[in-house]
C-alpha cells in the first residue's frame, strides 16, 4: 500500500486493468458496477440509506460513478495513499466526492463517522501484518449499526489467478481467501459478518448469470465480498 507503488501505475491503471481481465470478456466498468449494485441491494433489504460513505483505497475513483448513482444524496470520501491516483479521480469526477490522502495507518476521521465503508480489491496489496490494524481502524470510523463491504479476488478461481498473474500492478499481490479474511475481521472486532461469492460465469456464459443467486455459498466465484455490521454498544 506504499504511495509510490500506485503512483507508478496511476496513469495506466485503466489500460492495465482492462488487459488483465480480457479473458472475462468484461470491462473495468462492469466490475465496478456489479459491486455497487450488490451493496445497494443488501442495504435496501436492510432499510439503510447511507449518508456518509468511505471508499477505502479508492484509487482513481472507478467505483465513484456507480456509487454516486446508487446513493445520490450521500457524502462520499475517496481515501487513498496514492496522491496521483486521487488527482486522477478528482479530475474525472469534479465535485462528486472529497479526495482524502491517507498515511496508510490512521483514517483521519472521528470515531463512528461513516454509515458505510466500502473497499474493492485493496487488501491483497497490503502486507498481511497490517490487515488487523487497518480493519480495526475501519471499524473505529463506522457508526454503530453501520455496514462494511470488503470485496476481494478469490484465489480458488483459476480465471482470477490468471488475471492477477498477468497484471503489472498485482505483481506483489498476495491473494486472500474468504476464510482468512473472515478470521482477520473477527480479530479486528468485526463480528457480524456474511460472505457471498460472485462472478461464476464469464461474458460468453452470461445467460447463466441468473443462476448465481443459488451459488453464493460455493467458494469458486471469481470474487467474493464480506459484509460486516458494526454492533451497537
Amino acid at each position: 500500500m506504499l504511495e509510490a507503488e500506485f503512483d507508478k501505475f496511476a496513469a495506466e491503471y485503466e489500460q492495465e486493468h482492462a488487459a488483465s481481465i480480457r479473458l472475462s470478456g468484461e470491462t473495468p466498468a462492469f466490475f465496478a458496477k456489479y459491486k455497487i449494485a450488490d451493496v445497494a441491494a443488501v442495504l435496501a433489504k436492510r432499510g439503510e440509506n447511507p449518508l456518509l460513505i468511505l471508499d477505502f483505497g479508492a484509487g482513481v475513483g472507478n467505483s465513484l460513478g456507480p456509487m454516486r448513482a446508487a446513493f445520490p444524496e450521500s457524502e462520499i470520501v475517496l481515501l487513498d495513499p496514492s496522491s496521483q491516483s486521487l488527482d486522477i479521480a478528482r479530475n474525472r469526477f469534479p465535485g462528486q466526492a472529497h479526495c482524502q490522502p491517507f498515511d496508510g495507518q490512521t483514517i483521519p476521521y472521528a470515531d463512528g463517522h461513516f454509515d458505510l465503508v466500502f473497499t474493492a480489491c485493496v487488501f491483497h496489496h497490503i502486507p498481511e501484518e497490517l490487515h488487523t490494524g487497518l480493519l480495526s481502524e475501519i471499524g473505529r470510523v463506522m457508526k454503530p449499526g453501520g455496514s462494511f463491504f470488503l470485496f476481494e479476488h478469490n484465489p480458488w478461481n483459476p480465471l482470477t489467478l490468471h488475471a492477477v498473474r498477468n497484471c503489472s500492478f498485482d505483481k506483489n499481490a498476495v491473494l486472500i481467501n474468504a476464510n482468512q479474511m473472515n478470521s482477520r475481521m473477527a480479530v479486528a472486532g468485526l463480528s457480524r459478518r456474511k460472505t457471498v461469492y460472485r462472478l461464476f460465469f464469464p461474458r460468453f456464459l452470461a445467460k447463466l448469470r441468473p443462476l448465481e443467486r443459488y451459488l453464493t455459498k460455493v467458494p469458486m466465484g471469481a470474487q467474493y465480498f464480506v459484509h460486516a455490521v458494526k454492533p451497537n454498544p
